[in-house]
């Protein structure tokens, strides 16, 4: 094992942290990647779904009690919303009981002036403006920014996505009496088309994220895809010759 292990030469975490001299570092408690899956299952459930409540199937012949098919779209859209819901909240609890990296998501470290340094530098890597890649053990401060939006985007996500759920029980339910503020804030029109817009922007940075980590799996030398399935970050500039 410890012929395995090799030096780790200026890899850092978003905060400037330096790592420790290790060929692989545990990042991802078992928590977290189990909840980055499930997170994207049901995301994957819920845009599809919710495209077609958006954009209903074509009428069906027959009497209308023979198919309820709509209907069934309708509740895994709404059973997919509110596991989301139940696991973003069992994330945000795991944020103050694990280890440090599963509290990244969650802050910016914004009086950290290594952590501004390394947004502009990996800004200027995605846009192949420099050459070499730098190290880090959790996410990258672009990354980073770009997960804590996410995050935040997220929240708005489930609470519009609640707030119109509640409509359906009536203002005395506890749905509306905890969401139904969003009605103060929107009409039910508008809530709407803001919910059905930010499924696009899902759609979007989905497509974005994966981009990114395979991209940086590839050209960073930095394990990426792995690293969310085993919890370890391997760098692999650093294996033994």
């Amino acid at each position: 094992m410890t012929t395995e292990i090799a030096r780790v030469q200026g890899a850092l975490d978003s905060a400037g942290e330096r790592a420790r001299s290790l060929q692989t570092v545990y990042v991802y408690q078992a928590p977290v990647r189990l909840w980055h899956w499930v997170n994207a299952l049901l995301i994957v459930v819920l845009c599809v779904t919710g495209y077609f409540i958006g954009t209903p199937l074509p009428s069906v012949p027959g009497e209308a009690s023979a198919s309820y098919q709509m209907g069934y779209i309708r509740f895994v859209h709404f059973a997919a919303g509110q596991t989301l819901v139940v696991f973003f909240l069992l994330r945000v609890y795991w944020a103050f009981v694990g280890n440090k990296y599963s509290k990244q998501i969650f802050w910016l470290p914004l009086t950290n002036k290594t952590w501004w340094w390394g947004m502009l530098y990996e800004f200027k890597w995605y846009a192949f403006l420099v050459k070499d890649p730098k190290k880090y053990i959790g996410h990258n401060p672009l990354a980073h920014v770009a997960m804590f939006s996410f995050m935040v985007f997220m929240v708005l996500m489930m609470l519009s996505g609640m707030a119109l759920y509640s409509e359906g029980h009536g203002i005395d339910s506890w749905q509306y009496k905890l969401f139904g503020f969003m009605f103060s804030l929107f009409t039910s029109q508008t809530l709407h088309t803001l919910h059905h817009l930010g499924m696009w922007a899902i759609v979007v940075f989905v497509i974005v994220h994966i981009y990114a980590a395979v991209r940086e799996d590839i050209l960073s030398r930095q394990s990426m895809i792995s690293s969310i399935i085993s919890g370890e970050r391997l760098f692999r500039d650093d294996l033994p010759d």
